[in-house]
């Protein structure tokens, strides 16, 4: 028996949490403009990003067993900040630090890569660590 690897097609989904699922949804979804697809007050709020979903959960609620006839998805909460890297153009990165700016929220960092690709960190309401970057930077020098 051969022993290959399936491909797999990129990341489905990421993960984040936070306390305040409002605050969330200001952010990727008014700052961000990140389209909300579902949201169950008090437990989650979703988002899409072209292909990815981004699911904002608060932690605590993701560690409790489900209910009797709830979907068999196993326990998944976390502790602490997370990180999600939004891709783009660099062209489009001047205009994402003026709109963050505008919408009073801190830019961490703003550098680039030792292979020209940048990257601009901020962090969200909840303190995840949210990137926005070139998607070369994971291409090699």
């Amino acid at each position: 028996m051969q022993n290959t690897i399936p491909p797999l097609e990129g990341v489905l989904e990421v993960a984040l949490y936070a306390d305040d699922l409002n605050a969330a949804a200001a952010f990727y979804g008014g700052i961000l403009g990140l389209e909300e697809i579902t949201r169950q007050d008090g437990r989650h709020v979703f988002f899409r990003s072209a292909s990815t979903i981004v699911l904002v959960f608060r932690s605590e609620v993701t560690r409790l067993v489900a209910a009797q006839g709830s979907l068999p998805v196993p326990l998944h909460g976390t502790e602490g900040a997370g990180h999600v890297c939004f891709a783009t153009k660099g062209a489009n990165l001047d205009a994402w630090v003026a709109r963050l700016k505008r919408c009073s929220v801190d830019i961490e960092a703003d550098f680039f890569w030792p292979n020209g690709a940048r990257s601009i960190y901020v962090r969200d309401p909840a303190g995840n660590s949210v990137e926005f970057a070139e998607a070369r930077m994971w291409e090699s020098e």
